[in-house]
């Protein structure tokens, strides 16, 4: 398929002296270059938030009904906070 891409003259001066240099053609950096980036993004997973629990068991029981002041107080307690 052909598609028409705007390339920077710099760009494009550096890719053709690459190509040269490499004994290859710009179309098949432009392809390297576009698989690279497919394979990078579809390696890069989306961040997923664990569940994190402590044996099942949920809070301390002092803690069940606190609220945020009091485990705040509690989480600095022994930390100049």
């Amino acid at each position: 398929m052909k598609v028409t891409v705007d390339i920077s003259d710099p760009l494009l001066r550096e890719v053709r002296k690459i190509a040269a240099r490499d004994l290859t053609t710009l179309r098949a950096l432009v392809e390297q270059g576009l698989r690279k980036i497919m394979a990078e993004r579809k390696a890069a997973r989306r961040f997923r938030l664990r569940k994190v629990t402590f044996k099942g068991r949920g809070l301390v029981s002092e803690l069940r009904d606190a609220d945020w002041d009091k485990i705040r107080d509690l989480a600095y307690e022994g930390r100049g906070g």
